[in-house]
């Protein structure tokens, strides 16, 4: 294709930012026209930006990806590319709409495909025949709602059990249980368990913070989550500066606006 695809980023994790940007860089036809972190920002780059490509995350605080796409004026959508965490049920929805999703935490491989389909729509668009449409778009959001809603009545939660692992052409699964601590890596994620082994994957602090029980781990700094138990102690560094000492001896950070809710959950 002789034309530029001009894609906007929206997610409102620097480190998944970058990580998208990092795979752009092996497309050659791929121009970044902007990134945004949050839905406001989006639309108004949306009006002002001529974007062929919204790779737009769903699970932003304030308005999120799905009331983006709704709010998108029609002359002005884009080809969607949806970044989620979603179930496989909810997934669904998004292949019945004949919309594309990337599942966090997503392959390389997943990724290029993903640009691939976007790129065949850019095409199509161009050639006059519009991909996706503003009513895709409303439906897919009007079947997510009722999916969310029977959701919410079920009044337990499923929190994170295993963890994919890529590498070398295989994926391994860490167990949650065995994970002491997490930590930030450039736009990976660190996983550090009790046999001394770290473990890297392609996903940010946000989403093992949600998705880990609450009463088992604790996000102690924007930079590490840690496992409650194996907590030995909080010192202090003398400099109104606090840090977390694991039972293994590691040190690691306390932020201050989490050193109450820790101490909370240690004498709890």
């Amino acid at each position: 294709m002789s034309e530029r695809m001009r894609i906007l980023v929206v997610d409102d994790e620097p480190v998944a930012r970058e990580g998208v940007r990092q795979l752009l860089r092996a497309e050659p036809d791929v121009e970044i026209v902007g990134e945004c972190t949050d839905g406001q920002s989006a639309l108004r780059a949306l009006q002002s930006e001529n974007v062929d490509c919204c790779l737009l995350d769903i699970q932003m605080p304030g308005m999120n990806g799905l009331e983006v796409a709704r709010a998108i004026p029609e002359d002005r959508l884009p080809v969607v590319v949806f970044l989620t965490a979603y179930d496989q049920y909810a997934l669904s929805a998004f292949d019945a709409h004949a919309l594309d999703y990337v599942v966090k935490p997503f392959s390389d491989d997943r990724f290029r495909k993903a640009i691939a389909r976007a790129r065949v729509q850019i095409a199509q668009r161009r050639m006059g025949r519009l991909a996706v449409t503003a009513a895709q778009l409303t439906s897919l959001v009007d079947t997510l709602a009722r999916h969310r809603r029977g959701a919410d009545a079920v009044p337990t939660r499923r929190y994170l059990a295993r963890v994919p692992v890529a590498s070398l052409g295989k994926i391994a699964y860490v167990r949650v249980d065995d994970i002491q601590w997490i930590g930030a890596a450039d736009y990976y994620a660190e996983l550090h368990t009790s046999d001394g082994r770290k473990h890297l994957v392609r996903e940010t602090m946000q989403h093992f913070e949600e998705g880990l029980d609450p009463s088992a781990f604790a996000r102690i700094h924007r930079s590490a989550i840690v496992r409650i138990d194996q907590i030995a102690e909080i010192r202090s560094d003398g400099a109104e500066r606090h840090i977390v000492i694991l039972r293994n001896g590691t040190r690691l950070p306390l932020g201050k606006s989490r050193r109450a809710a820790v101490e909370a959950l240690l004498s709890a």
